[in-house]
């Protein structure tokens, strides 16, 4: 897995996303407070995990062929601004670790016309043997595919909001 505090300078000057994806809000996406309901926050950002695994070989034809898939474990969705109906999105997605048995990945979604971030998603997924639905490890063929995929993609830092926890503050004392 990537550490935060380990830093490549190599890297620094080859880092980007390894993939993006983009969509418009669509009328049922809308919910009663006029903008994009949470939980289409999270379809935009599945559909662009759709794109990163087709990208990395572990998508729906690696499942078809091989009968093992990735099932995602634990995702942390920050919402930043809102979008509305007919906005176009621009999803980024960046590569923040591997090991035998998990992928760690982070989405940043952009409102295009404005450029802002609007909302980012961390993911980590295991690599599951469907025939058992456990954890199991990756291929040799794909784990060399993931590992030179984190080291072309990897950041240098990781992306704002990129691990962070929930909390509450401390209650302060009278």
């Amino acid at each position: 897995m990537t550490w935060p505090r380990v830093r490549n300078k190599v890297r620094r000057t080859m880092s980007s996303h390894v993939i993006e994806y983009e969509d418009v809000v669509r009328p049922e996406w809308i919910d009663s407070n006029g903008h994009l309901n949470l939980a289409y926050y999270v379809v935009v950002f599945d559909l662009a995990t759709d794109r990163l695994y087709a990208h990395l070989g572990i998508g729906d034809a690696y499942r078809d062929a091989t009968g093992n898939s990735c099932f995602t474990a634990e995702t942390h969705t920050l919402y930043e601004r809102e979008v509305r109906l007919g906005d176009k999105l621009r999803v980024k997605t960046w590569l923040l670790g591997a090991d035998a048995k998990r992928l760690h990945y982070f989405h940043e979604m952009f409102h295009v016309e404005s450029g802002e971030r609007s909302a980012v998603q961390e993911l980590l997924a295991l690599h599951i043997d469907m025939s058992v639905r456990r954890v199991a490890p990756f291929p040799d063929d794909r784990r060399a595919v993931l590992d030179d995929a984190v080291a072309r993609y990897a950041p240098v830092e990781l992306p704002k909001g990129a691990g962070r926890k929930i909390t509450m503050p401390a209650p302060r004392l009278p």
